[in-house]
């Protein structure tokens, strides 16, 4: 079998010659609200397409509104041109609505053009393999952190996350993320999450540990009896910052074994991942 090392060399040799292009073609800028450009209404209405998460599966007028903060008139409008779009469904006899097939097409164009999902998928698997447990990347979606791959070590698992699924940025993947970014961008970021009221102690110890060693800890403290590690980088793909994470039961994963073989490893695969100089 081989090892990490010659996967994630292999990996940076087959994508050396198209890293560049790679960058300028998907070459963005963060827009501005503020922005005359900017569409509120259909800002409301993604907003509300947001409310659908992998444990929400229905969700009727008055949740919708409660959610996103809409008046009432305002959720029926957006929820009956999304409907007539085929992004929602209704059902009459219950009064609720759930995603439809448009909103698949676009999650799957999305993951279909993600790169960095080929590049990373042997490693994941290797590290998985290697630990027995749960390997995940995942990406800032403007609330949360998604989970856009998955790869699950060992049956014992039964913490099971799919693609798709939506992480707190107090879970250790979020953290992990906020920590690498610039204080200025923290500061502006935060009041905009919908984060738990502790949120800053959180961060600060998350800021102290990214400092220290380039990668966050959560010892049973996003999910009792769940340990995880999780580190960022810049995708030599050009595609932007992502945060892949190693997380398991205590069992499988302690602690000394997490903050030590566990969290070297995975910084090994995030080191392959990386445009060179983001992880030095």
């Amino acid at each position: 079998m081989q090892s990490l090392s010659d996967i994630g060399t292999k990996q940076q040799e087959e994508m050396g010659t198209a890293r560049r292009p790679a960058r300028r073609k998907r070459a963005t800028t963060q827009g501005d609200p503020a922005s005359p450009h900017f569409v509120e209404a259909l800002a409301r209405g993604l907003d509300v397409l947001r409310c659908f998460t992998p444990d929400v599966k229905s969700l009727g007028n008055l949740e919708l509104a409660e959610l996103t903060g809409l008046p009432k008139s305002t959720v029926s409008r957006i929820v009956y041109t999304l409907m007539t779009l085929g992004y929602l469904r209704y059902d009459r006899e219950s009064g609720r609505y759930w995603p439809d097939y448009g909103v698949l097409a676009l999650g799957f164009g999305c993951l279909a053009s993600l790169e960095v999902r080929q590049v990373a998928r042997p490693l994941m698997e290797e590290l998985a393999q290697a630990t027995g447990a749960a390997v995940a990347l995942g990406a800032f979606d403007g609330k949360s952190m998604t989970y856009i791959d998955a790869v699950h070590g060992s049956v014992a698992l039964y913490l099971r996350l799919p693609v798709g699924y939506r992480v707190g940025m107090n879970s250790t993947m979020g953290r992990t993320y906020l920590a690498s970014l610039p204080k200025a961008q923290q500061d502006a970021l935060l009041p905009t999450l919908d984060a738990p009221a502790d949120m800053l102690a959180i961060l600060a110890k998350a800021n102290t540990e990214f400092a220290a060693n380039g990668c966050c800890y959560g010892i049973g403290d996003w999910q009792p009896g769940i340990n995880a590690v999780a580190a960022p980088f810049n995708a030599i793909t050009g595609e932007g910052t992502f945060v892949l994470s190693c997380g398991g039961p205590e069992g499988i994963l302690p602690e000394p074994h997490l903050r030590s073989e566990i969290s070297a490893s995975l910084k090994d695969v995030v080191a392959r991942l990386s445009l060179p100089g983001f992880t030095d």
